[in-house]
Protein backbone atom coordinates (compact mmCIF):
# COMPACT_ATOMS: atom_id res chain seq x y z
CA UNK A 1 0.00 0.00 0.00
CA UNK A 2 1.30 3.41 -0.97
CA UNK A 3 0.57 6.42 1.06
CA UNK A 4 0.37 9.88 -0.28
CA UNK A 5 2.72 12.41 1.28
CA UNK A 6 0.69 15.41 0.31
CA UNK A 7 0.68 18.11 2.99
CA UNK A 8 -2.55 19.71 3.85
CA UNK A 9 -2.39 23.46 4.72
CA UNK A 10 -4.77 22.87 7.64
CA UNK A 11 -2.16 20.59 9.28
CA UNK A 12 0.56 23.29 9.12
CA UNK A 13 -1.46 26.00 10.84
CA UNK A 14 -1.07 24.77 14.43
CA UNK A 15 2.75 24.47 14.04
CA UNK A 16 3.03 28.02 12.67
CA UNK A 17 0.87 29.34 15.49
CA UNK A 18 3.02 27.56 18.07
CA UNK A 19 6.18 29.06 16.56
CA UNK A 20 4.65 32.54 16.69
CA UNK A 21 3.66 32.09 20.33
CA UNK A 22 7.17 30.89 21.22
CA UNK A 23 8.68 33.94 19.49
CA UNK A 24 6.35 36.32 21.35
CA UNK A 25 7.17 34.53 24.65
CA UNK A 26 10.89 34.93 23.98
CA UNK A 27 10.52 38.65 23.18
CA UNK A 28 8.37 39.32 26.27
CA UNK A 29 10.80 37.36 28.46
CA UNK A 30 13.77 39.33 27.13
CA UNK A 31 11.98 42.63 27.76
CA UNK A 32 11.07 41.60 31.32
CA UNK A 33 14.65 40.50 31.99
CA UNK A 34 16.00 43.82 30.68
CA UNK A 35 13.59 45.87 32.80
CA UNK A 36 14.39 43.89 35.95
CA UNK A 37 18.14 44.24 35.35
CA UNK A 38 17.73 48.01 34.92
CA UNK A 39 15.78 48.21 38.20
CA UNK A 40 18.40 46.12 40.01
CA UNK A 41 21.25 48.31 38.72
CA UNK A 42 19.40 51.42 39.92
CA UNK A 43 18.94 49.90 43.36
CA UNK A 44 22.62 48.92 43.45
CA UNK A 45 23.66 52.51 42.71
CA UNK A 46 21.48 53.84 45.51
CA UNK A 47 22.78 51.20 47.91
CA UNK A 48 26.41 52.13 47.17
CA UNK A 49 25.60 55.82 47.59
CA UNK A 50 23.90 55.17 50.94
CA UNK A 51 26.83 53.07 52.12
CA UNK A 52 29.30 55.82 51.20
CA UNK A 53 27.20 58.44 52.97
CA UNK A 54 26.98 56.27 56.09
CA UNK A 55 30.75 55.76 56.08
CA UNK A 56 31.34 59.53 55.81
CA UNK A 57 28.89 60.25 58.65
CA UNK A 58 30.52 57.64 60.85
CA UNK A 59 33.97 59.11 60.16
CA UNK A 60 32.70 62.64 60.92
CA UNK A 61 31.13 61.44 64.19
CA UNK A 62 34.43 59.83 65.19
CA UNK A 63 36.33 63.06 64.42
CA UNK A 64 33.84 65.14 66.45
CA UNK A 65 34.23 62.73 69.35
CA UNK A 66 38.01 63.05 69.09
CA UNK A 67 37.87 66.86 69.20
CA UNK A 68 35.50 66.89 72.18
CA UNK A 69 37.71 64.40 74.03
CA UNK A 70 40.75 66.61 73.40
CA UNK A 71 38.91 69.58 74.91
CA UNK A 72 37.84 67.45 77.86
CA UNK A 73 41.35 66.05 78.46
CA UNK A 74 43.17 69.39 78.14
CA UNK A 75 40.52 71.54 79.80
CA UNK A 76 38.16 73.97 78.08
CA UNK A 77 39.39 77.02 80.02
CA UNK A 78 42.65 77.51 78.12
CA UNK A 79 42.19 75.17 75.17
CA UNK A 80 41.73 77.99 72.65
CA UNK A 81 44.96 79.70 73.79
CA UNK A 82 47.09 76.56 73.41
CA UNK A 83 45.53 74.77 70.43
CA UNK A 84 43.83 75.83 67.17
CA UNK A 85 40.04 76.00 67.28
CA UNK A 86 39.67 75.18 63.59
CA UNK A 87 41.58 73.59 60.77
CA UNK A 88 41.98 70.38 58.79
CA UNK A 89 41.85 67.06 60.62
CA UNK A 90 44.99 64.97 60.88
CA UNK A 91 45.92 62.47 58.17
CA UNK A 92 44.37 60.26 56.82
CA UNK A 93 41.28 62.45 57.33
CA UNK A 94 42.68 65.65 55.83
CA UNK A 95 39.62 66.10 53.57
CA UNK A 96 37.63 66.80 56.77
CA UNK A 97 37.81 70.15 58.61
CA UNK A 98 36.87 70.85 62.23
CA UNK A 99 35.75 73.96 64.07
CA UNK A 100 35.36 74.32 67.84
CA UNK A 101 33.44 77.00 69.71
CA UNK A 102 33.96 77.32 73.47
CA UNK A 103 31.73 79.71 75.45
CA UNK A 104 30.86 80.30 79.10
CA UNK A 105 32.69 78.97 82.12
CA UNK A 106 32.45 82.10 84.27
CA UNK A 107 31.97 81.66 88.00
CA UNK A 108 32.14 77.87 87.93
CA UNK A 109 29.48 77.49 85.23
CA UNK A 110 30.12 74.79 82.66
CA UNK A 111 31.60 75.61 79.28
CA UNK A 112 29.39 75.17 76.23
CA UNK A 113 31.53 73.38 73.64
CA UNK A 114 30.30 73.02 70.06
CA UNK A 115 32.23 70.97 67.53
CA UNK A 116 31.56 70.91 63.81
CA UNK A 117 33.18 68.72 61.16
CA UNK A 118 32.70 69.56 57.47
CA UNK A 119 33.74 67.90 54.22
CA UNK A 120 32.92 67.89 50.51
CA UNK A 121 31.05 64.88 49.17
CA UNK A 122 29.83 64.50 45.60
CA UNK A 123 30.43 68.20 44.98
CA UNK A 124 28.32 69.28 47.98
CA UNK A 125 29.48 70.75 51.29
CA UNK A 126 28.37 68.53 54.17
CA UNK A 127 28.68 69.16 57.89
CA UNK A 128 27.87 67.51 61.20
CA UNK A 129 27.89 69.26 64.56
CA UNK A 130 27.56 68.37 68.22
CA UNK A 131 27.20 70.52 71.32
CA UNK A 132 27.89 69.61 74.93
CA UNK A 133 28.73 71.12 78.31
CA UNK A 134 32.08 70.54 80.01
CA UNK A 135 32.76 71.49 83.61
CA UNK A 136 35.73 73.75 84.27
CA UNK A 137 38.76 72.40 86.06
CA UNK A 138 38.75 73.53 89.66
CA UNK A 139 42.07 74.45 91.19
CA UNK A 140 45.39 75.20 89.61
CA UNK A 141 46.69 71.67 89.38
CA UNK A 142 48.95 71.32 86.35
CA UNK A 143 48.41 68.53 83.89
CA UNK A 144 50.15 65.42 85.20
CA UNK A 145 52.81 63.84 82.98
CA UNK A 146 51.20 61.18 80.84
CA UNK A 147 54.24 59.58 79.24
CA UNK A 148 54.99 56.00 80.25
CA UNK A 149 58.13 55.54 82.30
CA UNK A 150 59.52 52.99 79.90
CA UNK A 151 58.99 52.57 76.18
CA UNK A 152 56.69 49.78 75.16
CA UNK A 153 58.11 47.61 72.40
CA UNK A 154 55.70 45.55 70.38
CA UNK A 155 56.65 42.60 68.28
CA UNK A 156 54.69 41.94 65.12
Amino acid sequence: MVRSSAVNSADLLPVARRRGVVLVDAIVGTILLGVSLAVMLGMLGRAISSQTQGEELQTAAMLIDEQLNLVLARGPDSYGKQYPLEGPCDAPFSQYRYKLTIDGGQGGDPYRVAAMVSWVSAGRERAVSCETYIAPRLGDDPDPPRRPEETVTREF
